[in-house]
């Protein structure tokens, strides 16, 4: 058996106990990062009730269930946050981006406990498919929640459309790795990183016209 709360506890506590020794920007990223670690626990006890549930097989759970739980739950904490503080677009996208990390490196950590870590291969493969998805992920949700509260009459619409848009990246990449195609398993894998290529190119290309 697995104890992925002991793990937590184990990856968490030096986190947390830096946090009085570093800046308060250091401080901040790593709280989120520390928070991304316990979402993804609090997503996996969901993940399993729902599969059990439904009586679902892994695939169907992974593809149906996964992206809605995962992607919900990494969302309304940031939420609250926004609500609560009214950062600044700044400083949502770095948490967004906190969150995410810690959500994968803990999602990657307990996946090696179960599976193992002999194949440095397989698991550089999956660090940058199912390590960029959340990465991606969390890119979205900040600059998406990011551009919903600076405009007040898109907030409601843009925060539906952010989680919306996130459920639907998740939701595509677990239908590509778990396809029979091989072809569609290694565009599956390259799909998170190209997105946010793509999205680096597109910032800096708005950055650079901008400054014209």
């Amino acid at each position: 058996m697995t104890y992925i709360e002991n793990i937590f506890i184990c990856l968490s506590v030096p986190i947390l106990l830096s946090l009085p020794l570093i800046g308060a920007k250091e401080r901040k990223y790593a709280f989120f990062l520390c928070l991304g670690m316990l979402l993804c626990l609090i997503a996996s006890y969901f993940n399993s009730y729902f599969i059990a549930y439904y009586g679902v097989d892994a695939t169907t759970g992974a593809i149906e269930i996964t992206p809605l739980c995962e992607e919900i739950i990494k969302f309304l904490p940031l939420i609250i946050y926004i609500l609560t503080f009214e950062p600044k677009s700044r400083e949502i996208m770095i948490c967004s981006v906190a969150v995410a990390t810690g959500f994968a490196t803990f999602e990657n950590v307990c996946y090696m406990t179960v599976n193992g870590a002999e194949n440095l291969m397989f698991l550089a493969i999956r660090g940058l498919s199912a390590g960029a998805l959340h990465i991606l992920c969390g890119i979205a949700i900040g600059k998406g929640l990011s551009f919903a509260f600076n405009k007040k009459w898109l907030t409601y619409s843009g925060i539906v459309g952010t989680l919306g848009m996130c459920i639907t990246f998740h939701a595509i990449y677990n239908l590509l790795i778990t396809a029979n195609n091989t072809l569609w398993q290694e565009i599956g894998y390259i799909f998170p990183c190209l997105l946010i290529i793509v999205f680096c190119i597109f910032t800096k290309i708005v950055s650079i016209n901008g400054k014209k």
